[in-house]
């Protein structure tokens, strides 16, 4: 993954609440709050653009605490939940995505496409 989320055709949106431990003798407040964290979504077919089949399901994170650890790393500070928000997209980019699902729909287990979206991103998909 590389680039700016924000110059990206694609990128996935998720809620985290993030803690902050300052040192001793310090204080913060407040010491937990929410922010929007942003993931450039990889160009179909490209490696990682599988992100959304191994990270989500129904349009909620398969497996939260493992995301918030990554989230943690990422970030470098705790992050204490986090939820899937949606995939923001353009046309251009849903159509490859849609073309390079097509393409193998039996790494989906899936008939089509729309169930291929449906089973991964629920209906978190917005197109700009």
């Amino acid at each position: 993954m590389s680039g700016d989320p924000d110059d990206a055709p694609a990128r996935y949106v998720f809620r985290v609440t993030v803690r902050l431990t300052p040192g001793e003798g310090l204080a913060v407040e407040p010491d937990r709050f929410e922010t929007v964290l942003y993931r450039t979504a990889n160009p179909p077919g490209e490696d990682g653009w599988l992100f959304f089949r191994d990270t989500l399901w129904r349009g909620e994170l398969a497996d939260e605490a493992h995301f918030r650890r990554q989230a943690t790393d990422a970030l470098g500070v705790p992050v204490e939940s986090a939820s899937f928000s949606e995939l923001q997209t353009t046309e251009a980019y849903l159509d490859a995505l849609r073309a390079a699902i097509a393409a193998d729909l039996d790494a989906f287990n899936a008939e089509n496409v729309t169930e291929v979206l449906s089973k991964y991103l629920g209906s978190s998909i917005r197109v700009e």
